[in-house]
């Protein structure tokens, strides 16, 4: 298990307060890194690449300032942000920390994050 940095993206919407975050290569067991950032409340996530066998990634949240605990966070119909293929989702609950963290997978799970945000 290691935790994975992430990587502020250009998108060259920044002046219209939009961001784009990506966590790299995430692998069984990886955590990645909170991004801390609660004032784009909307938000979007979409998880790709290889998934391995029972590859599973969850998108959590925390609201404590240095978290002890996270939760999984969920898409608009309360359906938790868990994800095992490639797809795009909107986040609920605006959490002041957020990370991906890979939850099941083999030795050939590498997978991409995204997290899109905008006020």
């Amino acid at each position: 298990m290691a935790e994975i940095g992430y990587t502020i993206l250009v998108t060259g919407q920044e002046h219209r307060g939009v961001g784009l975050v990506k966590w790299a290569g995430m692998g069984n067991g990886d955590v990645g890194k909170p991004f801390v950032f609660p004032g784009h409340p909307d938000r979007s996530v979409h998880v790709k690449g290889t998934y391995g066998a029972g590859g599973t990634v969850v998108l959590e949240g925390s609201l404590e300032v240095a978290p002890e605990s996270y939760c999984t966070l969920n898409d608009p119909q309360g359906n938790p942000l868990s994800f095992s293929l490639e797809k795009i989702e909107q986040v609920l609950e605006n959490a002041t920390n957020i990370r991906p963290r890979v939850s099941a997978g083999d030795e050939t799970t590498s997978l991409d994050v995204y997290l899109l945000m905008s006020k």
